[in-house]
């Protein structure tokens, strides 16, 4: 009882609510126009989002508090003699690989290349505007970082080259130039595994050992970072223009020579090629509009020239557009900024909107004609808006909790945000917009108007004298248009339970609605009239999905479904890397998938940090220190100053202040040897006495094979759970863990805790809804959607990323959108066959789902044309999503219903609760209209 309450309640309400929006038509039009108008006006305030990694990046990781205490104890400005590029990245650099397209990279006219563009690019100058009509000329020398000497800090390969290439000028051996760990001129070590690219015809150094191996014979790749200081100001802006002239300058001169490969790529690159989808995707998403345009006309459009709603299909997009544009005017006047990820939202309105217009269209169309209009509007009203609140219910609460502070994905947060409140504004203009536009459609229909041209149409006699075409343009049913039509099969004299059936169908126990005339399965006596997509539902696919013969088919293509969804689930993988949500044809592209051809032989630069005062010179940690080392491609402070002491004959392990004072006054004062000044921090005692070691950093490279950030993913596991048992307190970082660390975890959180939503929601409805089984059933429904979702989507290579789980979480309320009317009416019906119930609820609902999914399809498919792996990733989501959704809308639930609970058998008792009216109606028609009606209880 308590339940019939509440849900009569809410029915009466939007029934008053549909009568007040019909007398103030006007009002309710006019607003959202202006308001939308008045809101458009603050793009002037529009700012699209500068730091990328914070969007990409998980918000609040372990990561991210590694790099902050890594660069408080030694920042990329403190290493004035290597910097290394993986390891730190400053603010602003250029970087450029070279290829060679034939022979190696290392043959003496490609080094003159390499070093006639090294000059050049050292040479250039940028030209900055000062104040008033003055400009400054800026060249790298004054925006480089400096090292102890003054001198702008280059790659080591540079050093290797010009020495090569001095040697051959001289006529001299030629310095063998090892992998990855070589050695210049002045003894020291460097590291080029990540400079030079594509190494064949050597042998690997032994480390420990004295045997280098071969020198490098052959490289097909060469790569070279110029870095900038950065900082905020005046010096960061001119570096930003060096930037731009940097990769201008790269772009020329590889016109001029042909015979290499040129690949930029600048600290801004990530940023400006994340955010170019959104300028690739303008006319694209102009010609969704276009073309859902179009079919939203065809779809609303019927042969009845006055019943036909040509004009509403336009105006639910206007709507959406509308809604669009005011939603993006609050989010400009409250300084948010926007980001290439919101091209989802549009599509997240397009759906839920277009959904909710062709379903007050339907109900529309199934209101007695001879009602005033604003009757007509309360019982649409009354029919659809609980239903579409309900839906829109299910939209807020999954993009509500993902955008609260659960997320720890900014970019995630972010577009659950706007979505919800894009959301929020789309049904609150749908309710008032596209509802007062209803009710002017409707008084055209009353009016006898065309539907299109709004011109009155002639009466029959009048007609019949003018051209065929004519005829056809005005064709409507003139003399029939107030005559209720009954179900299919059931004479005039014949009791109907159609009334009562409607009744429970609601959850009612008032006298039903006598706007609704005929129940939710009918066939009309005129089906050239009727709607195209009805008409084909009524007369051949809801027979033909219920058949018999047909069931067991469906059933195998369900096992099919979730066959290949679970194939594609266990291949599941995470797709961290933020240069798979960029442009395609782009810098960052090009240039990811040049470093990924040659320099993935290694891992980046992993600084192995020892952030507290460590006993260096007790043996054992020693041996800890060297035994975690062991297995990599490293440069080492520790093993350098051991290798030093052996060779001066002198023991590893001494007093405290022996060792550090070698280390201060005797290792560190060597050529060689200076450069680890860098990576050792000493911490003054107490006067007269030697400093200690406070912290000290070691650089390791690993091995790695073509699953690279996997690798990199489980080495970081491993090496952090050896962190928390080690005696000697040590952290890991590099600039990439931040989008690695536990990447999979908070990508997918906001994901699970959105379907745990809409479950608890669900469950907590079933005690407020008429039939709590359509909460179970509807539950089932959006698991099995987001299953075949995941599932697909991985066979069809999209990895799940951020912008992946966006798509997902906008299924649910999709999914949602297209299921859960058709759920409800079959589960309130009694009284009738299970295959009949199915029949109706595919009539009533199916419909609009098949036209949603035409035009939502339609304005998809220019999508997917845009050269973006963003968007590619959006377009595939939401074509699955889409059709998942649709596949259990039209096809499993329709076929699992017929055998499956809830039962359509109720039981009678005389004088019970259950007993039911009978309502019996018997019409008496004169040769025009209908007289009067006689009712008995």
């Amino acid at each position: 009882m308590l339940r019939q309450v509440l849900h009569t309640s809410l029915r009466t309400s939007f029934h008053g609510l549909g009568r007040f929006v019909a007398g103030h038509p006007v009002f309710f039009a006019s607003v959202p126009v202006l308001l939308s108008i008045l809101l458009g006006s603050s793009f002037s305030r529009y700012r699209v989002e500068e730091d990328v990694e914070s969007l990409l990046a998980p918000k609040h990781s372990l990561a991210k508090i590694e790099g902050n205490l890594v660069e408080s104890l030694f920042p990329v400005n403190r290493s004035k003699h290597a910097l290394y590029s993986d390891l730190q990245t400053p603010t602003r650099y250029g970087r450029v690989i070279v290829t060679a397209r034939k022979g190696s990279v290392l043959d003496p006219v490609h080094l003159d290349t390499v070093l006639e563009l090294h000059r050049r690019i050292y040479q250039m100058q940028v030209t900055v505007p000062g104040s008033g009509l003055s400009s400054f000329n800026y060249s790298f020398s004054y925006l480089c970082l400096p090292d102890d000497k003054n001198v702008c800090i280059i790659d080591d390969i540079i050093r290797a080259v010009e020495e090569i290439q001095l040697a051959r000028a001289l006529n001299r051996s030629v310095p063998v130039v090892r992998y990855p760990i070589t050695q210049l001129a002045d003894g020291r070590q460097a590291y080029i595994g990540h400079q030079l690219g594509g190494v064949t015809g050597m042998a690997m150094r032994t480390q420990g050992s004295d045997s280098r191996g071969e020198g490098v014979r052959a490289a097909r790749a060469l790569q070279l970072t110029y870095y900038l200081q950065g900082g905020n100001g005046p010096v960061d802006r001119v570096a930003k223009h060096w930037e731009n002239a940097f990769s201008a300058e790269l772009q020329h001169f590889a016109a001029m020579h042909p015979s290499l490969g040129f690949y930029p790529s600048t600290s801004s690159s990530l940023r400006t090629d994340f955010q170019f989808s959104s300028v690739l995707a303008c006319r694209p998403l102009l010609a969704s509009i276009g073309v859902c345009s179009v079919l939203a006309v065809l779809c609303c459009s019927m042969r009845d020239c006055v019943r036909s709603k040509p004009w509403l299909g336009l105006l639910a997009l206007l709507s959406v557009t509308l809604s669009g544009l005011t939603a993006a005017g609050i989010l400009n006047l409250t300084g948010a900024t926007y980001n290439s990820t919101y091209l989802g939202i549009p599509f997240v309105m397009l759906g839920h909107g277009l959904f909710g217009s062709f379903e007050i269209l339907s109900s529309w169309r199934r209101t007695r004609e001879d009602q005033h209009v604003k009757e007509r509007v309360a019982s649409v009203f009354e029919d659809v808006m609980l239903r579409f609140s309900g839906s829109t219910m299910l939209h807020l609460m999954t993009l509500g909790l993902a955008a609260s502070p659960l997320t720890n994905m900014e970019v995630v947060r972010l577009f659950c945000r706007n979505a919800t409140l894009a959301v929020i504004v789309n049904y609150v203009y749908m309710l008032s917009f596209y509802s007062s536009c209803l009710v002017f459609t409707g008084y055209l229909e009353t009016g006898y108007r065309h539907g299109c041209f709004c011109r009155r149409v002639p009466k029959p006699d009048r007609l019949d004298s003018k051209p065929s075409w004519y005829r056809c343009l005005m064709h409507t049913r003139y003399q029939e248009e107030t005559q209720p039509h009954p179900p299919h099969g059931i004479g005039h004299n014949h009791t109907l339970n159609h009334v009562t059936n409607d009744v429970a169908a609601h959850g009612q126990n008032h006298v039903a609605n006598p706007t609704h005339t005929h129940a939710m399965s009918t066939n009309e006596q005129h089906p050239q009239d009727s709607h195209l997509l009805l008409g084909c539902v009524q007369r051949c696919y809801g027979d033909w999905i219920t058949n018999t013969y047909v069931k067991p088919f469906v059933v195998l293509l369900y096992l099919v479904y979730i066959s290949f969804g679970l194939m594609g689930f266990l291949q599941m993988t995470q797709g961290s890397d933020p240069s798979a949500l960029v442009a395609m044809d782009t810098a960052t592209v090009s240039y990811t998938r040049t470093q990924q051809r040659y320099f993935s032989s290694y891992s980046p630069v992993i600084g192995f940090y020892i952030y507290e005062s460590a006993p260096y010179w007790n043996a054992s940690v020693q041996e800890d220190l060297l035994e975690y080392a062991k297995g990599f491609q490293r440069i080492s402070w520790l093993e350098a100053y051991l290798n030093y002491l052996s060779d001066q004959n002198q023991s590893t392990s001494q007093p405290r202040e022996n060792f550090t004072h070698t280390l201060r006054v005797a290792f560190l004062r060597q050529p060689r040897f200076a450069h680890f000044a860098d990576d050792i921090i000493f911490s003054e005692r107490g006067q007269g006495e030697e400093p200690d070691v406070a912290a000290s950093r070691i650089f390791l490279v690993a091995k790695t094979t073509e699953n690279k950030r996997e690798e990199m993913s489980v080495l970081l596991d491993t090496l952090r759970r050896l962190s928390l048992t080690s005696r000697v307190r040590f952290l890991i970082f590099n600039p990439s863990f931040v989008y690695l660390d536990r990447y999979a975890a908070a990508v997918i959180s906001p994901l699970r805790h959105s379907l745990l939503a809409v479950l608890f929601l669900l469950g907590l409805s079933s005690l407020a809804a008429v039939e709590p089984l359509v909460s179970f059933w509807l539950g089932l429904t959006l698991l099995s959607v987001q299953f075949g979702v995941l599932g697909f989507m991985t066979l069809w290579g999209v990895d799940l990323d951020c912008m992946s789980v966006l798509c997902l979480i906008s299924a649910l309320g999709h999914s949602a959108d297209c299921s859960g009317p058709l759920l409800c009416s079959f589960a309130s019906g009694r009284g009738e066959s299970r295959t009949r119930w199915v029949r109706a609820a595919l009539e009533r609902h199916g419909v609009p789902s098949l036209q949603t999914l035409i035009c939502y399809s339609a304005a998809l498919l220019p999508v997917g044309s845009v050269r973006s792996n963003l968007t590619r990733t959006l377009f595939r989501c939401l074509t699955l999503t889409a059709g998942c959704s649709a596949l259990h809308t039209l096809a499993f639930l329709p076929t699992l219903l017929t055998f499956l609970p809830p039962s359509k058998s109720r039981s009678h008792h005389p004088g019970g609760e259950d007993q039911r009216q009978e309502v019996e109606c018997v019409e008496i028609n004169d040769s025009t209209r209908v007289v009067d009606q006689i009712t008995t209880v």
